[in-house]
């Protein structure tokens, strides 16, 4: 993701989906009967762009931003019957033991030997990840030792990936039913699990990949934000499907088998 006028397009995307009315293609799954399951986001480790805008200063010029993405995700979360939630501190079992998916997105900073074990019993039990990164840009894989979280089920995250081209797409299958057209410019190389996000320019590098664990647990990981960060528009183009990608994930992230 290039950093040209981030935070204003940002703001445009969201506003152009917010003005938009939901397709078909958004209309939510028959929803369990139980209470609402639990999206634990990490805030605790630097993140480029989430946050709990409850706790934000009023004069942060970030703000409205985190409030409108903040927006764009509960929805997301009201349409597969999840709530959410957010990190206190230090990721611990107690915090995790309440979670169905924990949500890492773009963080800084690195995740101490009692995280990382804990976020790797976490998925052993059968819990669930959303992991997005980026480009060096946005944090590197020294600063961040996000592949310490992955690396005992089979993925990990690699250098730049070599296109030049605007735009993604997902191939329908597990986890998207249908293709999406989802924004996309410049990401991280993802190898392992099962690609289904690529960039228009070539299939030989996928940046998402999704992977379901023998005890239960299910794996998404991304090596670029954009789509995740409800960036609708971008560079001319104004219809990418975030939305419905969000949707897609966060089902198939709470669907047990």
């Amino acid at each position: 993701m290039k950093k040209t006028n981030i935070v204003i397009l940002l703001c445009l995307g969201l506003l152009t989906f917010m003005t938009q009315a939901q397709s078909p293609g958004m209309m939510s799954p028959k929803k369990n009967q139980d209470k609402p399951a639990t999206i634990l986001m990490d805030i605790s480790h630097g993140q480029r762009f989430w946050n709990d805008p409850s706790k934000m200063e009023a004069s942060n010029d970030q703000l409205p931003r985190v409030k409108a993405m903040t927006e764009e995700l509960s929805k997301t979360g009201k349409s597969v019957n999840a709530k959410l939630a957010y990190t206190k501190g230090p990721i611990d079992e107690t915090q995790l033991k309440n979670a169905d998916v924990l949500f890492i997105h773009i963080p800084t900073l690195q995740y101490a030997p009692g995280e990382v074990k804990a976020i790797r019993n976490y998925l052993e039990k059968g819990g669930s990840l959303f992991i997005v990164t980026e480009v060096d840009y946005w944090a590197t894989l020294q600063q961040t030792n996000v592949n310490d979280l992955l690396e005992p089920f089979g993925i990990q995250y690699k250098g730049t990936i070599p296109d030049s081209l605007i735009g993604g797409y997902t191939k329908a299958g597990v986890i998207t039913p249908k293709p999406l057209k989802i924004s996309y410019h410049e990401g991280r190389i993802v190898e392992g699990g099962t690609p289904f996000c690529f960039g228009v320019q070539s299939e030989k590098y996928p940046f998402g990949v999704y992977k379901e664990l023998k005890g239960g647990g299910r794996i998404i990981a991304m090596g670029e934000g954009m789509v995740s960060l409800y960036m609708t528009s971008w560079q001319g183009v104004n219809d990418y499907q975030c939305s419905e990608f969000m949707h897609d994930v966060f089902r198939w992230l709470l669907t047990k088998k």
